[in-house]
């Protein structure tokens, strides 16, 4: 996926509701157009892309999203991770940028999608019982998984990158459509830097270090 100020899935949505702005104006009344117009400004907000700079340390770790930290819990194993970690919760709102970014540069190792309810994306059960999409990625410092969850608007997940496919930190790999959550999971070398309430942005905002 190239840097791109709007990412390609937007455009259908764009073009659709301007289109049916187009159409309803000519044929029932301009006012009905507005509200059409409204919501293909909105598709062009909601599916932007921005310019993000990317710390290029390779022990720092960045937000895979942007959003709010839902929480940050500690784990005793990780079936990728394989040791004791901790999981960051990013909850994403309508109005947050969906893309989600590659948290450090890597391999993608495993890969896993599990189809299953769409739960308000705030809700704790969301990591166990949502439809998801996970990511392990692997260096020559760490493993990290990172998971996209649908919720209770986002009905569609979306991934650019598939096994043995390499990534660089801060690289857009897919998107959630509308609200959603994201976790990261990192092992316990790595001295998390975030809490709950924290506003993070995807690529930009270091969430881990890795202790020396």
């Amino acid at each position: 996926m190239g840097n791109y100020p709007i990412v390609r899935d937007g455009y259908i949505f764009i073009a659709g509701a301007l289109g049916l702005a187009v159409l309803l104006g000519l044929a029932v009344h301009p006012y009905l157009a507005v509200v059409f117009v409204v919501l293909g400004v909105y598709f062009a907000y909601f599916f932007r892309n921005p310019h993000r700079n990317i710390p290029q340390d390779d022990r720092l770790i960045v937000s895979p999203a942007d959003g709010t930290v839902q929480d940050v819990v500690h784990m005793e194993d990780d079936d990728f991770v394989k040791q004791p970690c901790n999981k960051v919760i990013i909850f994403l709102s309508v109005f947050n940028v969906h893309v989600n970014r590659s948290p450090i540069a890597g391999e993608i190792k495993t890969q896993k999608y599990v189809c299953g309810r769409f739960m308000p994306a705030y809700k704790d059960e969301v990591g166990f019982e949502n439809e998801r999409h996970l990511l392990g990625i692997e260096n020559s410092r760490l493993r990290i998984t990172v998971t996209q969850i649908a919720g209770i608007l986002a009905r569609r997940i979306v991934s650019w990158v598939t096994l043995d496919d390499k990534v660089d930190k801060g690289q857009v790999y897919g998107l959630i459509k509308f609200s959603s959550c994201t976790e990261i999971v990192m092992p316990d070398n790595v001295e998390v830097l975030v809490k709950k309430g924290d506003k993070v942005r995807g690529g930009e905002t270091v969430v881990g270090r890795i202790r020396e």
